[in-house]
C-alpha cells in the first residue's frame, strides 16, 4: 500500500514539481484533485481543509475513491449526474449530502472540473471543491418529510449503499434514475410535497467558484517549471483519437484484471 501512494503521488509531483504539493497545502479550501488515468480514479492530493473537515487522515484518502465520503443519504441522481460529467469531461457545480469519518452526514457544495493537458488537451485531474452549505433546507413534505432523505431511503430500497461500484452501462443507469423519479412523483401524488431540500446560497457558490480559479492557477504555474503545462480548459485537440477519461479509467481496469 505505501509503495502504491508512492507512485501516486510521485506521478502528480513529475507533472506539477516537488513544490506543487506545498503550495497546495497553503490554500485554506476544502478540496481534492483525481488522477482519471490511473485505476480506479484515486485522489492524489487532499487539501489540509478537506481533512479536517471529513477527520481523516492523508493516508487515509490518498489512493482512494471519492464514493467513500458517501453513504446511505447520498442522493443516488446526484452521484450519477457527477458521474456524466466527468465521462463527458466538463465542470459541475452541485449540492451534495456526504458523511465524515465519525458517520455525521453534512450538506456541501461540489465544484467539479477537469484539468487539461495544454499541449494535447487530455484531461489529466479533475478538481473537486467541496463548500459546506450553511443554509438550512427551506421546506418539507407536509407530513414532515425531507423529500431528499426520503428520495435516499427509495434510493437504498432501489440500489443499495451508494458506496457500492455501479459497473453497468451509464444509460441504464439513467434509465432507473428516471424509474425512480417516477416513483417520487407518485409520492408527491400521495401528499408529499416536492421542494428542494437544501440550496447552496450565491456567496457559497462564488466561493466554490473562486476556489477552483485559485487552484487551477497553482497547477498551472507549477506545471510550467516541469514543461508539462496544464490548463483548465481544452487548448487543443491537435491529438488524434484522443481518450475520454471513462475509457482511460476502463482501460485501467482491464490491465490490472490481467494476470500475466
Amino acid at each position: 500500500m505505501e509503495s502504491e501512494l508512492g507512485l501516486i503521488e510521485q506521478s502528480f509531483n513529475s507533472r506539477y514539481s516537488l513544490w506543487v504539493q506545498e503550495a497546495l497545502s497553503e490554500l485554506p479550501d476544502s478540496f481534492t484533485i483525481t488522477d482519471p488515468c490511473l485505476s480506479g480514479h484515486p485522489i492524489v492530493f487532499a487539501s489540509k481543509g478537506f481533512l479536517k473537515m471529513l477527520g481523516y487522515s492523508k493516508s487515509e484518502v490518498i489512493g482512494r475513491n471519492g464514493r467513500v465520503f458517501q453513504g446511505p443519504g447520498t442522493c443516488r441522481r446526484s452521484v450519477m449526474e457527477i458521474r456524466e460529467a466527468i465521462r463527458e469531461e466538463r465542470a459541475i457545480q452541485i449540492n451534495l449530502l456526504n458523511y465524515r469519518k465519525d458517520g455525521t452526514p453534512f450538506w456541501m457544495l461540489f465544484h467539479m472540473c477537469p484539468v487539461f493537458n495544454k499541449e494535447d488537451g487530455r484531461v489529466t485531474h479533475f478538481v473537486g471543491v467541496q463548500v459546506p452549505i450553511s443554509r438550512k433546507p427551506r421546506r418539507s413534505g407536509r407530513n414532515g418529510v425531507n423529500l431528499c432523505e426520503e428520495g435516499s431511503r427509495m434510493n437504498d430500497i432501489f440500489y443499495g449503499s451508494c458506496r457500492k461500484e455501479v459497473c453497468s452501462d451509464s444509460l441504464v443507469e439513467l434509465g432507473r434514475v428516471q424509474s425512480l423519479e417516477s416513483a417520487l412523483d407518485d409520492a408527491d401524488d400521495r401528499g408529499l410535497e416536492v421542494e428542494e431540500s437544501c440550496e447552496a446560497s450565491d456567496l457559497e457558490k462564488t466561493r466554490a467558484a473562486t476556489a477552483i480559479n485559485n487552484i487551477l492557477s497553482v497547477l498551472t504555474h507549477y506545471s510550467e517549471l516541469t514543461g508539462r503545462l496544464v490548463c483548465g480548459k481544452r487548448c487543443s485537440l491537435s491529438g488524434v483519437g484522443l481518450l475520454s477519461s471513462s475509457l482511460n479509467i476502463s482501460l485501467g481496469r482491464i490491465k490490472q484484471s490481467f494476470v500475466l
